[in-house]
């Protein structure tokens, strides 16, 4: 296509340049008119084959052979080539469509293992039956929902849940499809068919709610399904019923040249040169404004449904939280802060657990390890071990119980590691995901922009979300959700939503993908996000801050006000000079003001949303 343009632009010029005139300009200029528009005219051609005359694309034919039989040749096919150039820009700010979300999703697993004769055999998950003891490696996915039969380990269950922490896991506990596990071996029982399990689920949702999804209709579709049969059909009877009525009804000469004349100018004059090429040029602006405030909209569809936002869900981890372990604190301790930690990391120190990192890390030094000895690991519960000669331990509520020593409960909400060192209370650390910077405003700005209504959906826990959801002011919570809950829950918001309005849902994670293609606008972390998430998603923040929600809001409502000014602009002027050229007022000139002129004035106007700088 660009290639087309770039040949007719510079054909339209060289041949202006020529002395020529008659049938040699009609057939030069014919060549760029062609080159430019043989698709057009091919598809007008169709759609009156297949008695769908009135769209777009017949309008553009019929508008562009009526400048031509007026011998205005550059007019004709600088039409033709002003149109091709706003379907460019459209189809590049849409971009590609969404590739199929089912290749992108990592959740699913590629294989099943099972042990046979002392060796482990990778299977297809489809071919486990239900009952068939599955061996789940470190590192691996796990392909089927079940019950752990041996074994005890650690579950990063994020990419489902959106749980924060790892979930520990012995024998006799259930387990889900999807979960990753994070350090040792066991062995699983399935309980479901993997047709069944939650990653197909999952991927199913995926698939269903995908074809759910509402799309705005394209205004110029809708405006040509009434605008060309008026006009088509307007421009005929100009040109017949009056030189008939002058010479049946009044007995006067039909001036059949003049009336004709009137009727092509009348064509020129409906030309929808300012409406299709500035409302798609005021989204591509919109969309390129959005994108210098770090935030890529797929569509120009999406732009438009954006502005009618009154619903915003979110989710917790990573979205509204930065989804990262860090000690947040260290409370009712009887030593300094950085000794506490010190011993704290050191008994840690061989495990590879996120909250071990978190210590390690929030240490700030190296750690010798030869200074640690008599290292026991209590499953559930916690480290025990020697540093330096002295006993620590370091675990949660149940290991202090287990020794005897009177735990002091933390006044804030997270993960809280207890530390006894001889035998001897020495204080808690308090770990946990922190709030983003900016997520307390974005709310703010979101409720400034026009949001009604704020709601958040997790997988986390009660007590972590209400917290989460009380600082950030945020009007409703729902917490402990699968992705299947969060659908339902989106479901039932979307019933409840008024009719003009649009529901948004903001999300990172693959757990986040099925509600993020429900929703009217789907809305993604770019930075920290999953692959599966931006896929589904109509809008990616590219540098996953909230706040850049309300901007694109913002945004999009500045981009429709535009666009509705230049449709009111052009419609106006067009109708004005269709009344005056119908009366026999209007020349040429005018005509070519009423196409020309007008799309000039529109498309300056559109260039507008491109600005951002203030918003």
């Amino acid at each position: 296509m660009l290639a087309r343009i770039i040949v007719s632009a510079v054909l339209i010029v060289l041949f202006s340049m020529l002395p020529i005139d008659g049938y040699v300009q009609f057939g030069l200029f014919m060549i760029p008119y062609l080159v430019i528009g043989y698709d057009i005219l091919k598809k007008a051609w169709k759609g009156i084959l297949n008695r769908q005359v009135f769209d777009e694309n017949f309008l553009m034919a019929v508008a562009t052979i009526g400048a031509i039989l007026l011998r205005d040749y550059k007019e004709g096919v600088a039409v033709m080539l002003f149109y091709q150039i706003g379907e460019l820009f459209q189809s590049y700010a849409v971009g590609k469509s969404r590739r199929n979300i089912s290749d992108l999703m990592d959740i699913r697993p590629d294989y099943a293992n099972i042990e046979q004769d002392g060796k482990l055999e990778k299977v297809d998950p489809d071919e486990v039956a239900v009952g068939t003891i599955i061996v789940v490696q470190p590192g691996e996915k796990i392909p089927i929902d079940g019950i752990v039969t041996e074994g005890k380990t650690s579950l990063n269950t994020s990419a489902l849940t959106g749980e924060s922490l790892p979930r520990e896991v012995a024998e006799g506990d259930e387990v889900i499809s999807g979960c990753i596990n994070m350090s040792g071996l066991i062995r699983i029982r399935t309980t479901k068919e993997f047709g069944e399990s939650t990653v197909s689920k999952i991927l199913e949702l995926m698939e269903n709610s995908s074809s759910l999804k509402s799309r705005s209709e394209n205004f110029i579709s809708k405006f040509a399904r009434y605008y060309t049969p008026a006009v088509c059909y307007g421009a005929l009877a100009l040109a017949i019923l009056p030189p008939l009525a002058r010479m049946i009804f009044m007995g006067l000469s039909p001036m059949w040249g003049d009336w004709v004349y009137r009727a092509l100018t009348f064509l020129v004059i409906s030309c929808p040169c300012a409406l299709v090429i500035s409302i798609p040029l005021g989204f591509f602006a919109g969309i390129g404004g959005a994108s210098k405030a770090g935030v890529l909209v797929k569509g120009s569809n999406y732009l438009e449904a954006l502005s009618q936002t009154k619903t915003v869900v979110f989710d917790k981890t990573g979205t509204m939280t930065e989804g990262v372990f860090e000690v947040t604190g260290v409370h009712h301790n009887s030593m300094e802060d950085q000794k506490l930690l010190e011993y704290a990391a050191l008994a840690e120190s061989a495990s590879s657990h996120p909250i071990s990192k978190s210590l390690q890390k929030a240490c700030g030094k190296p750690l010798d390890r030869c200074r640690v000895s008599d290292i026991e690991e209590i499953g559930g519960n916690g480290i025990t071990a020697k540093v330096d000669g002295t006993a620590v331990a370091v675990g949660n509520t149940k290991l202090m119980e287990r020794l005897g020593i009177p735990a002091v409960e933390c006044h804030q909400v997270g993960t809280v590691v207890h530390v006894a060192i001889d035998g001897a209370y020495a204080g808690h650390i308090l770990i946990s995901d922190r709030i983003k910077p900016h997520a307390k405003q974005a709310i703010e700005n979101l409720k400034k922009a026009g949001v009604t209504r704020t709601v958040m959906l997790t997988g986390d826990r009660k007590q972590v979300a209400d917290t989460v959801a009380k600082e950030l002011g945020i009007d409703e919570v729902h917490s402990e959700l699968l992705p299947a809950d969060k659908v339902s829950r989106v479901e039932e918001l979307l019933l409840k939503k008024g009719k003009n309005e649009t529901l948004a849902f903001v999300g990172d994670g693959i757990n986040d993908a099925p509600v993020l293609s429900r929703a009217d606008i789907g809305i993604a972390m770019g930075a920290m996000g999953s692959d599966a998430a931006i896929e589904a998603a109509d809008i990616v923040l590219m540098d996953d801050d909230p706040i850049k929600i309300a901007t694109a809001i913002r945004i999009s409502k500045r981009c429709i006000r535009i666009v509705y000014e230049n449709i009111y602009f052009a419609i106006g002027i067009k109708l004005l000079c269709l009344l005056l050229g119908a009366l026999g007022i209007a020349n040429m000139w005018m005509a070519i003001f009423a196409d020309v002129g007008v799309m000039i004035l529109a498309v300056l106007n559109a260039i507008r949303t491109l600005f951002v700088k203030n918003l």
